[in-house]
């Protein structure tokens, strides 16, 4: 007869509760058109209403969840994108600006002594990585410039804190996290392993590997950040051409583990009505912080539209600032009561971020008559126009779809250009003899700086469902007569595709059957041909 633990019934039944509620009210808020994650932190609160603590199982989950997920973002990271004056100069006068700021508005309204204020601002002063790396990873945009622009200011923002940490006490690095700078030799070995994984569970564990015990366990272990790890080691496979199949192979994992995350943030405490109150006063900071960051980005000559698209993503406050707080808690810098009011403040501005990005590209199309007027005449070398010289193909997203286009056309001496919102990708493409142009098709500005001319056709292969429904939109908005070709994924997007203006959208898995059916059907009549031939031909 199974007798079971007492403790181990009470474990697997607060499980089953997680689960549930986390999934009831994560379907209940996407229905409402929001993204699941909001369901989660309600569930949190739910829970701690109820008098649930995380616990060490969902902490461990929930820090499972950020590492892979920074892992992840640096599969896509090009080292290149943070030794520019917009990220490491930016991030830095973003910080000073929005820690003043914050103290004075405190200063104002509160009778905090200034270390607490101090503590406080700095903590609310860093942007959310989860949320801002979820949004670009969702919408495709990790690779698209604004969004190497504000992964490239989050990253700075962590290395400041990783700073603040040891320098609070809480974490020291260890003298041998000195040989950590020998870890780039090690790349070849790393890329060896992936090659001798094969494309089975393997290359899940060792995505694993990598994430949570070489990159979180070995810098925590040396007194560094463990986030700051895994995403160095995801920057060390970025470069190996199959970085994309160790990212979707992890990505499963990396959606239910990051469920324990914003689980955890909505567990920290069940709020008072004072609480609340702080927490949504602070909030109205929020607008503030995301047009520092617009008004930054505009004096390193970014267009308006990657300024804008910038300062949504980071327009949050910051769980790092949570892991600051704690670190503040635990030293007696500031109350259990202060840490509660951060993260309900955080929590919050989670709820807000999430339908604000989700229509950043409709918000910039609404507005960009206003927000052009701030633009610079000097543009950015990485944002600028684009000349298609004497193409008449366009083709927007040089993935595996648009390559085949690409080469169909060439191959029937078409005059065709590609482009890609990925500069590496492009780069590849004209490696092998394609002409083939950095540009983010998502860019009201970019199509409006456009010229057009000879132009006759426009494929759109781009990812993002919504990225194609604007590109078609501006299109016509244009004025362009030219053919509009897009492709689908599923049905229920084609008619919204179309009624933006595309004349032609083809679902991928339909067309798939028919040219696969189609070659196996000339390959037939081939064979067919050359048995007559050889049966015709005289002896």
């Amino acid at each position: 007869m199974l007798v079971l633990d007492p403790q181990q019934v009470s474990r697997m039944t607060n499980v089953t509760l997680w689960i549930s509620l986390a999934f009831a009210l994560g379907l209940i808020v996407r229905q409402i058109g929001l993204p699941p994650l909001v369901g989660y932190l309600l569930a949190g609160f739910g829970l701690s209403a109820l008098g649930y603590k995380s616990g060490i199982f969902i902490e461990e989950l929930a820090h499972a969840g950020v590492l892979l997920l920074l892992f992840g973002v640096g599969l896509k990271l090009r080292l290149s994108s943070l030794f520019r004056a917009e990220v490491l100069v930016g991030s830095m006068i973003h910080m000073l600006f929005s820690v003043g700021i914050a103290v004075l508005a405190m200063y104002m309204v509160s009778g905090l002594d200034f270390k607490t204020m101090l503590l406080i601002a700095l903590a609310l002063s860093f942007s959310s990585t989860v949320i801002a790396a979820k949004v670009l990873e969702t919408k495709k945009e990790l690779r698209a410039f604004h969004g190497r622009v504000a992964i490239g200011i989050l990253i700075m923002q962590d290395i400041i804190a990783v700073v603040f940490l040891s320098a609070s006490g809480e974490q020291t690095p260890s003298p041998w996290a000195l040989l950590l700078f020998a870890l780039p030799l090690l790349r070849p070995l790393i890329h060896k392993v992936l090659d001798l994984s094969g494309h089975d569970e393997l290359v899940i564990l060792f995505g694993l590997l990598l994430a949570l015990v070489i990159g979180g366990g070995t810098f925590g272990y040396l007194g560094l950040s463990s986030e700051l790890g895994a995403l160095i080691l995801g920057v060390l496979l970025s470069n190996h051409s199959r970085s994309p199949e160790v990212s979707n192979a992890l990505w499963g994992l990396k959606e239910v583990f990051l469920v324990g995350f914003f689980l955890q943030i909505g567990m920290y405490g069940y709020p008072d009505m004072d609480t609340v109150l702080i927490a949504l006063a602070l909030c109205l900071l929020l607008p503030l912080k995301a047009i520092l960051f617009f008004s930054i980005l505009l004096l390193f000559r970014l267009r308006a539209r990657s300024s804008f698209l910038a300062s949504l993503t980071l327009a949050t406050y910051s769980e790092f600032g949570l892991i600051l707080a704690n670190v503040a808690t635990k030293n007696g810098l500031i109350s259990n009561e202060t840490l509660i009011l951060l993260a309900v403040t955080v929590a919050f501005s989670f709820v807000l971020a999430a339908p604000v990005n989700r229509y950043s590209h409709s918000l910039y199309v609404r507005y960009e008559h206003i927000l052009t007027r701030f633009e610079s005449h000097k543009q950015h070398p990485d944002d600028g126009p684009i000349h298609l010289g004497n193409s008449h193909i366009m083709i927007m997203g040089m993935g595996r779809v648009g390559t085949g286009a690409y080469d169909f056309f060439t191959e029937r001496k078409q005059r065709v250009i590609g482009m890609d919102s990925d500069p590496g990708k492009a780069q590849g493409h004209v490696a092998q003899g394609r002409r083939v142009l950095y540009a983010d098709a998502e860019d009201p500005g970019f199509w409006f700086n456009l010229k057009l001319e000879g132009i006759q056709a426009i494929l759109l292969a781009l990812p993002d469902q919504e990225a194609k429904t604007i590109a078609a939109k501006q299109l016509r908005k244009k004025g362009f007569k030219g053919i509009i070709s897009a492709t689908a994924l599923f049905n229920d997007q084609i008619n919204p595709i179309k009624k933006a203006g595309a004349d032609m959208v083809y679902n991928y898995y339909d067309e798939v059957g028919f040219g696969f059916a189609e070659h196996v059907w000339e390959e037939l009549h081939s064979a067919r041909e050359g048995d007559t031939e050889e049966t015709s031909t005289p002896v």
